[in-house]
């Protein structure tokens, strides 16, 4: 009798304790912002870099996993409160882990987080001339230990376009260039997109301190 009293017992506060979990409020918030250099957005791999979020005053002080997407946006539903901000590393922004930052959300908040790009890609163009794409570009090194890997022009059928997803790749031969220069990379138009009436194209900069790139935002180059 003892035992079935015990189980009952149990099972009620399982039960209360779960109507409990049941009823957390959802977030309320929203945080969004950009990933800017100099006030400008910085381009990355959809969900290949990510930030991470921490609420102070709670004793639950786990991370939020935040991703940026292509155009260096991002945006997270939390609780109104203060946060920290991490910069992860192994970004095409320099390491600044150390470096937090502290925001107070109360309802919808936007902010920007400044990063310090290896390299950046300034004066870009894009013409569709031939049967090609060509890109005329300018790569600016930001940080001094930083030297370059490699400089791709992408041509893509959505905006989604980068390293892992494109139709089409070309690189720039690296063996005369030197950082500060123009430089032009041509890519022909595969086959699968010579009917089609626009390419998506970015450029990407990968430096020797990263295995991602920082792109520019992607354009729309008009085939017809």
């Amino acid at each position: 009798m003892k035992a079935r009293i015990l189980f009952v017992s149990t099972f009620v506060c399982l039960l209360f304790a779960g109507c409990e979990y049941d009823n957390f409020d959802e977030p309320g918030a929203v945080l969004s912002g950009r990933v800017v250099y100099n006030g400008n957005p910085v381009g990355v791999r959809t969900n290949g870099t990510q930030l991470e979020l921490w609420q102070t005053g709670y004793q639950l002080y786990t991370k939020i996993s935040v991703h940026i997407a292509h155009d260096g946006t991002f945006s997270a539903s939390v609780f109104d409160g203060q946060y920290k901000i991490v910069r992860l590393a192994g970004a095409p922004w320099e390491d600044q882990w150390g470096d937090t930052i502290m925001i107070n959300v109360n309802g919808n908040t936007v902010v920007d987080v400044p990063v310090k790009p290896y390299f950046i890609v300034r004066n870009e163009s894009f013409r569709m001339e031939s049967g090609a794409v060509t890109a005329r570009l300018t790569i600016e090194k930001i940080v001094e230990a930083a030297e370059i890997q490699s400089v791709n022009l992408y041509l893509g059928k959505s905006v989604l376009t980068d390293q892992n997803r494109h139709e089409k790749v070309a690189g720039l031969n690296l063996s005369d260039y030197t950082a500060g220069s123009e430089a032009t990379i041509t890519a022909e138009i595969p086959e699968n997109m010579k009917n089609d009436a626009y390419v998506f194209a970015r450029i990407g900069v990968r430096s020797t301190l990263s295995n991602e790139f920082y792109y520019t935002q992607v354009l729309k180059v008009n085939l017809k």
